[in-house]
C-alpha cells in the first residue's frame, strides 16, 4: 500500500492548457505556415492551369452582375449627395473630376473588395469546410494528389488576378452612373463628363487601386481558405469557417486600406 501510495505521489501532472495569449501567438503562427505554404507551393510545379482559369470564372464572371449594379448605384448616389455641397460653391462643374478621383482611389477597391468577400470568402470557406469535414481532402491526398495546391492554390491566385480586373471595372461602371446623374442635372456631354473626370487622375492612383486590389484579393482568398481548410465538428463547423472568412477579410480589408491610405499619401505630398 505504501509503494502504491508513493507511485501516485510520483506521477507526474500534466501541463495546464495555454491561455488566450498563448493560444493567440499558436494561431498567428498557424496563419504564417499556412500563407508561406502557399508560396512555398502555388509557384512551383505541377501548374493547375485548368483549375485556375475555372476559379477566375467563378470569382471574377460570376461577380459581374452584383458589382455592376452595386458600381452603378454608388456612383449615382455619390454623384447626387456630392452636388448640393458643391453647388454652395457653384463648382458643379468639379463633379466629374471629384467622382473620378473617389471610385479610382477608394470607392472601387474597397466596395469591391467587401462586395467579393460577402460572395466569394464565404463560398471559398463554405466548400473547403465542406470538404474538409466530409474528408474529401484527405481523400484526395491518399490518391496522390496536392489537395493544397489544387484547393488554396488556385483559388489565392485567382482571386488576385481578378481582383484588380473587377475594380476598374467597378469604377467605369460607377462612372456610368454618375454620368447618367450629371447629363440629367447638368446636361454634360458623355465626352466633357470623361474629360474631366480623367484628367485629374494620376498614375499614381492608378497604381496605388491596382495594389490595394491585389491585396484585397490575396486577403479574401487566404482567409477564406485558412477557415475552410482548419474548420470541424460538421455542419456547424461549415457555417462557422464560412462566417469567420467573411468577418475577418472584411476586418482585414479596412486595416489595409488605412495602411495603404497613409503610405500612398507619403508620394502625393
Amino acid at each position: 500500500m505504501a509503494i502504491k501510495e508513493q507511485e501516485k505521489t510520483e506521477m507526474p501532472k500534466s501541463a495546464p492548457p495555454p491561455g488566450k495569449l498563448a493560444n493567440w501567438f499558436i494561431g498567428l503562427y498557424e496563419v504564417y505556415r499556412f500563407i508561406a505554404r502557399f508560396f512555398k507551393e502555388a509557384f512551383l510545379p505541377p501548374y493547375e492551369f485548368k483549375e485556375l482559369m475555372r476559379q477566375c470564372y467563378e470569382i471574377g464572371y460570376r461577380s459581374v452582375l452584383l458589382i455592376s449594379t452595386t458600381g452603378f448605384i454608388t456612383g449615382m448616389v455619390f454623384t447626387k449627395q456630392s452636388r448640393p455641397s458643391l453647388s454652395e460653391f457653384g463648382a458643379t462643374s468639379w463633379l466629374p473630376s471629384l467622382v473620378g478621383i473617389a471610385l479610382l482611389r477608394t470607392l472601387a477597391p474597397l466596395l469591391t473588395g467587401l462586395i467579393s468577400a460577402g460572395k466569394v470568402g464565404s463560398s471559398i470557406g463554405a466548400e473547403l469546410g465542406s470538404m474538409k469535414v466530409s474528408e474529401q481532402i484527405d481523400a484526395m491526398e491518399v490518391s496522390a494528389t496536392n489537395p493544397f495546391k489544387f484547393l488554396v492554390g488556385t483559388r489565392v491566385l485567382a482571386a488576385t488576378i481578378t481582383m484588380p480586373i473587377l475594380t476598374f471595372y467597378t469604377a467605369m461602371v460607377g462612372m456610368l452612373g454618375a454620368l447618367l446623374n450629371v447629363s440629367v442635372n447638368e446636361g454634360t456631354s458623355t465626352v466633357t463628363f470623361f474629360q474631366s473626370a480623367l484628367e485629374s487622375i494620376t498614375y499614381l492612383d492608378i497604381i496605388a487601386s491596382t495594389i490595394k486590389a491585389i491585396l484585397f484579393g490575396f486577403t479574401i482568398a487566404i482567409v477564406g481558405c485558412y477557415q475552410g481548410y482548419h474548420s470541424s465538428k460538421g455542419t456547424e463547423g461549415v457555417g462557422k469557417a464560412a462566417n469567420s472568412a467573411v468577418v475577418t477579410a472584411m476586418f482585414l480589408i479596412f486595416v489595409e486600406e488605412v495602411v495603404c491610405v497613409q503610405i500612398f499619401s507619403l508620394f502625393n505630398t
